[in-house]
């Protein structure tokens, strides 16, 4: 009887534990290095670099040890990427990702990084 009390309590955990996983859903943005977004904007990056597009201000941040963030200046939104590589494709371009966010950390866990069309 204890027994069967144990299996039934136990699986009832695991339809609990299947909600806990964050759903998948799309970000939009652009793909920036971690300084520049804190700033909101490249103007700082492009003095220090010597560069003037978005995609070279953000290849040489990141050169220089800045990671690879996602930055929605509507919401003024950084969020961690946790596939750099992905992200380095599509350096200075309006993306879309596709992913699932881990709250605590404010990091995206990639699936799909694709470009998007630019935002006014």
């Amino acid at each position: 009887m204890k027994k069967l009390a144990l299996i039934a309590a136990i699986s009832m955990l695991f339809p609990a534990m299947s909600f806990a996983k964050a759903p998948e859903k799309t970000y939009t943005g652009q793909i920036m290095d971690a300084a520049c977004a804190k700033a909101g904007n490249h103007e700082a990056g492009y003095k220090m670099t010597g560069t003037n597009t978005p995609k070279d201000c953000t290849m040489a941040c990141n050169k220089s040890g800045s990671a690879l963030v996602l930055f929605n200046k509507a919401t003024k939104s950084v969020y961690q990427l946790d596939n750099q590589d992905e992200a380095k494709a599509l350096a200075g371009e309006n993306v879309r990702v596709r992913g699932t966010l881990d709250q605590a950390t404010k990091t995206i866990h990639v699936d799909k990084i694709s470009a998007a069309s630019p935002t006014h």
